[in-house]
């Protein structure tokens, strides 16, 4: 049962979207109905500028850190917990219950999730994405990038069975929560980093 209750929770600590807190608090605006219409850091910092998307950023991040630490800490040694709590907050996210299920991409909380699940696969991933993000300012191919390389180091790493599965799931979210992204991509259409929308 505590168990069950620790990944309901952390899907409801997943479903707070800072991002339509902060745009409700600094512009009285619902910020899915602007920009790309996604509640997330990128969308935040086009929209409201880098100040909010940097705390959106940092908020999306702690959510997931913070649902892994509760289920370590209530469950030390039921990894498979762990992973749940760690799905669940990104599901959470993407799919928030307290904001009509319209939500992020979840690639802040996957951060957070994978990086407390497994921080050095998780660095070495990430920092491949930040550097491909600097070279294009294609925020959605680093962060598929990112996804995308995290069950190859979790290998690498001999990582467990669990984690590499989780890492082969959240690709999954991102891939598909980042389809029209990837249609862009294709079609050399996606907005870069810093450039105004079209």
């Amino acid at each position: 049962m505590l168990n069950a209750i620790l990944i309901l929770l952390s899907y409801l600590l997943g479903s707070i979207s800072f991002s339509f807190i902060i745009g409700k608090t600094v512009k009285g605006i619902d910020i899915r109905e602007y920009g790309s219409g996604n509640a997330g850091a990128t969308n935040t910092l086009r929209v409201l500028g880098k100040g909010p998307a940097v705390l959106v950023l940092a908020l999306d991040i702690v959510k997931g850190i913070a649902a892994v630490w509760a289920a370590r800490a209530l469950a030390p040694d039921l990894i498979w917990v762990h992973v749940l709590c760690g799905i669940a907050v990104i599901i959470g996210h993407n799919w928030p219950v307290f904001f009509g299920f319209r939500g992020g991409k979840g690639i802040a909380t996957t951060i957070g999730v994978m990086a407390t699940l497994s921080l050095l696969p998780a660095l070495c991933a990430g920092i491949i994405a930040l550097v491909l993000v600097a070279l294009t300012r294609f925020v959605s191919l680093g962060s598929l990038v990112f996804t995308a390389l995290l069950p190859v180091f979790l290998v690498l790493w001999g990582k467990p069975e669990e984690i590499i599965y989780t890492s082969l799931l959240v690709c999954a979210f991102a891939f598909y929560r980042h389809r029209t992204n990837i249609v862009k991509l294709l079609q050399g259409k996606e907005n870069k980093l810093g450039a105004s929308r079209k």
